[in-house]
């Protein structure tokens, strides 16, 4: 999780969870108990027990959600026939199938077999991500997953690393950034009066063309006059999560956001969309592998008011939202459905 702005941490995330049924909570307990000063200097009770890290896992983790009083359940709460099954799809070899449904020892329904699978039928990606502004324009994203299908044990995607699969933040923008850079790139010139210019206007027709400009002083007295806005974004990522970890995708989207100028829009197209740099970063292996797959959701907020920005360069991407006049809409792929 995390957020534009209002907690110390601004983002948390938690990996290796095997007890804790709502990891993203967790996540959120971290982040908001990180402004909780140790007692009297003592900085092992710093943020609640999670001191000063952004991001915990394992049995450390763990035990601070048992701390917190958060619902911890037994591994097998998170067995689902449907899930088994598409992890079996992702094997090769019907012994090797058989061995590992006699082993998951569920008895539940018939197992699938290998051989009746054509390579064609949709395995869900698992990752779910979600996007909000409040009414004062505070953006907060968080994203949460079960991993990539068949990982080995230990692997760490995007999804709880900071920068990859998640980002928020906010800056200031105005007008006197530009104005800034005028002056002090600008030569001055001494302050003449009106009838001294005309006379040298007259006698040199090109000092007529000089300007004067506002000394450091005049600066700061009219800079409190100068038009100001606070802009803001935050992006949840889905697909493969190592290619997103080698582009830091989400942060580079923002950064192209806050640097350029440009729309949050124009910045997610740039990573995540068709022939971005999530493709580009696959090489020969795009389309093969998996690598490079993946899509974006985000919220920028310009002038006060909230924009909703995504792209993906796969073949879908599930998504739903509320638009400007409150209604509700679903989407797979890039075009609305044609009845």
């Amino acid at each position: 999780v995390m957020v534009s702005r209002g907690y110390r941490k601004r983002g948390c995330g938690v990996v290796l969870i095997k007890r804790v049924k709502n990891p993203v909570r967790l996540a959120r307990e971290m982040l908001i108990r990180g402004g909780i000063d140790g007692n009297d200097g003592d900085s092992m009770n710093e943020g609640g027990g999670a001191q000063g890290h952004s991001v915990l896992g394992g049995p450390t983790a763990e035990a601070l959600a048992k701390q917190w009083g958060l619902d911890m359940v037994d591994e097998g709460y998170f067995w689902t026939r449907k899930r088994w099954d598409q992890h079996k799809r992702g094997l090769r070899g019907k012994e090797l199938l058989d061995c590992l449904d006699a082993e998951a020892g569920q008895g539940k329904g018939e197992p699938i077999q290998a051989d009746g699978w054509d390579g064609h039928e949709y395995l869900s990606q698992g990752t779910v991500g979600c996007v909000v502004m409040d009414r004062y324009g505070t953006l907060c994203v968080a994203t949460s997953t079960g991993g990539l299908t068949n990982k080995l044990s230990g692997r760490i995607g995007d999804t709880p690393t900071i920068g990859a699969g998640f980002w928020a933040e906010e800056w200031e923008e105005s007008r006197s950034d530009a104005s800034r850079q005028l002056a002090l790139t600008t030569p001055k010139v001494p302050v003449l009066s009106s009838t001294l210019l005309h006379v040298l206007g007259n006698c040199l027709p090109r000092f007529g063309g000089y300007v004067n400009v506002e000394d450091e002083e005049d600066w700061l007295h009219n800079e409190k006059a100068l038009i100001k806005s606070v802009r803001a974004v935050a992006m949840s990522g889905t697909g493969n999560g190592d290619s997103f970890l080698r582009l830091a995708g989400t942060r580079t989207a923002g950064a192209i956001a806050r640097f350029s100028g440009r729309s949050l829009a124009f910045a997610i197209k740039q990573i995540a969309g068709p022939g971005g740099d999530l493709q580009s970063s696959a090489g020969d292996r795009w389309g093969k592998t998996g690598e490079g797959e993946g899509g974006i959701i985000g919220i920028e907020l310009v002038n006060g008011k909230g924009k909703i920005a995504c792209n993906f360069n796969c073949g879908g991407m599930f998504r739903t939202w509320v638009d400007d006049d409150g209604k509700e809409r679903v989407m797979v792929f890039s075009d609305d459905y044609k009845q």
